[in-house]
């Protein structure tokens, strides 16, 4: 069973209520879980097991909750799951559904399946991550970290309200991971936009609009 280890922020970009869920034949993961995401960075903290991943793949409507409720910015996924899932990053970084696709590919999907998706941030990112060389290559053919890199690009130009990553700085080099946590800063003070980050450790040097803890 996991709770959340945070006091309640005044402003509330997703709100879950009451969340159960469980594998089959292992116990619940979560029962009565319930959270409110302030604009700025959280931290998902928890050892191997304690649900990081499977809470952000809940939150981002990817696994079904048994029981409670989801909302960003008043929109239910209940009730409205496409314009829900439009204000929730979410890709798993060790997934290989996109594999068969180029970088631009997979970027042309994700911007439109979000509004306010930045083209121009894009191709910023793009040059940060130093993604060019890649551009022409399928995902399959890119190694763990630059792969890695196509989702982080995806994910900051998405515009999404809420934008959930696991284990950002995994398989990533120093300058790549130096960049990371500079956009995670500027991101702690964005009046709009939650970020979720689920790691071991707190992402360094980035103010925390509040922590979880998964036990």
């Amino acid at each position: 069973m996991s709770h959340p280890g945070s006091s309640q922020p005044a402003i509330t970009v997703l709100r879950a209520t009451g969340l159960g869920f469980g594998f089959a034949k292992q116990a619940a993961l979560f029962k009565d879980f319930s959270l409110r995401l302030p604009p700025g960075v959280t931290w998902v903290g928890g050892d191997e097991s304690t649900g990081k991943t499977t809470l952000l793949r809940l939150l981002a409507g990817e696994l079904p909750t048994q029981s409670g409720n989801l909302q960003i910015n008043g929109l239910s996924l209940a009730d409205k799951a496409q314009a829900y899932r439009s204000q929730v990053f979410w890709v798993d970084p060790r997934t290989q559904v996109f594999d068969a696709l180029t970088p631009q590919a997979y970027w042309e999907g994700v911007g439109k399946q979000y509004p306010a998706f930045d083209g121009a941030l894009l191709s910023e990112l793009a040059e940060a991550f130093a993604l060019a060389p890649h551009l022409p290559k399928s995902l399959t053919m890119l190694s763990t970290g630059t792969k890695r890199k196509v989702f982080l690009a995806a994910a900051f130009a998405s515009g999404a309200a809420v934008t959930l990553l696991d284990e950002p700085f995994a398989a990533l080099d120093k300058t790549s991971t130096g960049f990371v946590l500079e956009v995670l800063q500027e991101a702690a003070v964005h009046p709009s936009r939650a970020w979720l980050v689920a790691d071991y450790v707190a992402p360094r040097g980035v103010k925390l609009a509040s922590t979880i803890a998964l036990v």
